[in-house]
């Protein structure tokens, strides 16, 4: 079937980690092997990858990060610098486009007609070329808005999601690994946002800046790539209370892929990779929709290649193509074809049909 992945960080792939995503996964990991120090693991994110595996649309980011071994050096030292860097990824979106290979989904109308025509290429056996890699364009950790009013512009440019946070506190909130709320200039980011009709990525905000950012933003939010408190501690994951307050407004909430997000205690490197498996992830999905009570809430946002690579995804797939295998997954435990299409993309989908209509 059709799949929707909520987070890919397909840029700064292309541009940061310099990573042809139009060469099959293979190629790219035999490229790389020669340059061990620059790229954290094999690659599972190509184009030819997302094709074979159904995952017709997206959303797809602008990210203000470097990789850089020293933490210290991952991060811009001003807005200026990380708008500049977001600027860069959005020009390779464009030339993606224009070339062909992407598709950019601005508005309802776009996602549901991009959706339809992936719905008769998969039906009909993937048969062809087949259409556009479709994206919505979102934007992960806001320092490169230069000034909460920058908002509008942005919108003008195609940003239609902003996650104010990332990694550690920035100008506007505090983000996973960090404690605190919303800066003052994060207070009227979320306003902005409101009168601009941006979308709110709530994934990665620290407890407090979560809840100051939900009481002032009153618009759509959804949560691209998170997974549950419950099942594995640490501030990166959603607790309970939180995942009820997002299903109350109606988001949908990605399941990670990242397996120190899947299993508690996870180590890269010491703790055997068999030990994390899809399972995990439909673990993750299960808990979200059991506090639902439908399953209407879950949905897919791998963050596949988004700082790591195979040697830290679940063992049992060997690119994203594969992570169809959840499906599978979830059949077997006794859900319904109908919820788990919605699950696998169907959820989404109707979130920016709500959102935008």
């Amino acid at each position: 079937m059709l799949i929707f992945d909520a987070h890919l960080d397909i840029a700064w792939n292309a541009v940061e980690w310099n990573r042809n995503l139009e060469l099959p996964v293979e190629e790219i990991r035999k490229f790389e092997k020669h340059f061990t120090d620059i790229v954290p693991g094999d690659c599972t994110v190509s184009y030819p990858e997302l094709r074979r595996g159904g995952i017709g649309i997206m959303i797809a980011t602008l990210l203000p990060r470097l990789h850089r071994k020293d933490k210290e050096l991952t991060f811009y030292q001003s807005r200026e610098a990380a708008y500049g860097m977001s600027m860069g990824q959005l020009a390779y979106y464009r030339a993606m486009c224009a070339k062909g290979v992407l598709r950019e989904l601005p508005d309802a109308e776009a996602v549901q007609s991009h959706v339809k025509e992936w719905e008769a290429y998969v039906a009909g056996g993937s048969q062809g070329d087949g259409p556009p890699l479709g994206f919505i364009l979102s934007m992960e950790g806001a320092p490169p808005i230069l000034q909460p009013e920058q908002v509008h512009e942005w919108y003008e440019a195609g940003l239609r999601i902003v996650g104010p946070a990332h990694y550690g506190p920035n100008e506007y909130c505090h983000g996973t690994g960090s404690e605190g709320g919303l800066t003052e200039d994060g207070r009227q980011l979320m306003r902005e946002m409101n009168k601009a009709g941006m979308l709110l990525d709530a994934t990665h905000l620290a407890d407090e800046s979560f809840w100051e950012a939900l009481e002032i933003f009153d618009g759509p939010v959804l949560a691209s790539h998170h997974n549950c408190r419950s099942l594995v501690p640490g501030d990166r994951q959603l607790n309970d209370d939180q995942i009820k307050t997002l299903i109350e407004r109606g988001s949908v909430i990605g399941a990670a892929f990242d397996n120190w997000m899947l299993t508690p205690g996870w180590k890269k490197y010491v703790t055997p990779l068999e030990t994390v498996t899809l399972e995990n992830v439909a673990d993750h999905i299960d808990h979200v929709c059991q506090l639902a009570g439908n399953c209407l809430h879950s949905g897919i946002g791998t963050d596949l290649d988004g700082g790591f690579g195979k040697e830290q995804s679940p063992s049992d797939m060997e690119t994203i193509a594969e992570i169809g295998k959840v499906a599978e997954i979830l059949e077997r435990r006794g859900y319904s074809s109908d919820d788990v299409e919605r699950i696998m993309y169907r959820n989404f989908v109707d979130f920016f049909g709500r959102a935008w209509g």
